[in-house]
C-alpha cells in the first residue's frame, strides 16, 4: 500500500461491507463532517447518519447511506463500525420517501409524549437514503 492511500474496513453487525484502498474518506459525525487522508492523526469519533464518500485508488468515486456507529481512525487504515450500510442500488425510494414523510409528521405534531429524539433520527436516516440515491 503506497503512502498516499490507506486500507479502509467498513463492518454492520451482518457483512463487511466494504474492504479496499482508498485515497480518501468523507463521512458525517456528531462533530461535523469529516474528511480523512492518508496519515490522518489516531482518533476515534461517533458517526451520525450521512453518506459516505469513497474515493478508491483506481480513481472510482463510491457513496453509501451510513446510519450510526463508530469511525476507527489510524495513519494507515480506517475501520468503520456501522449500525446500518446500504449501497443506493439496496435502497428501497418509496420507503424512504414514506419514512420521510411519516417522521416530518411526528415532529409537527408535538406531541409531549413522542421521543423527539427519535424522530428526528428517523428523520435523518429517510434523508441520508434519499440524498444517497440522488
Amino acid at each position: 500500500m503506497a503512502e498516499s492511500s490507506f486500507e479502509l474496513k467498513i463492518i454492520t453487525p451482518d457483512r463487511v461491507f466494504f474492504e479496499g484502498v482508498v485515497d480518501m474518506l468523507e463521512m458525517n459525525t456528531t462533530e461535523g463532517e469529516i474528511g480523512i487522508l492518508p496519515g490522518h492523526i489516531p482518533m476515534t469519533v461517533i458517526i451520525k447518519p450521512g453518506v459516505a464518500k469513497i474515493y478508491e485508488v483506481n480513481g472510482e468515486t463510491k457513496e453509501a447511506a451510513i446510519h450510526a456507529g463508530f469511525l476507527e481512525i489510524l495513519p494507515d487504515k480506517v475501520t468503520v463500525l456501522a449500525e446500518i450500510a446500504e449501497w443506493p442500488g439496496e435502497i428501497d425510494i418509496s420507503r424512504a420517501e414514506a419514512a420521510r414523510a411519516r417522521a416530518e409528521a411526528r415532529l409537527q405534531e408535538k406531541d409531549p409524549d413522542m421521543d423527539m429524539a427519535r424522530a428526528e433520527i428517523a428523520l435523518l436516516r429517510a434523508l441520508t437514503r434519499i440524498n444517497v440515491i440522488r
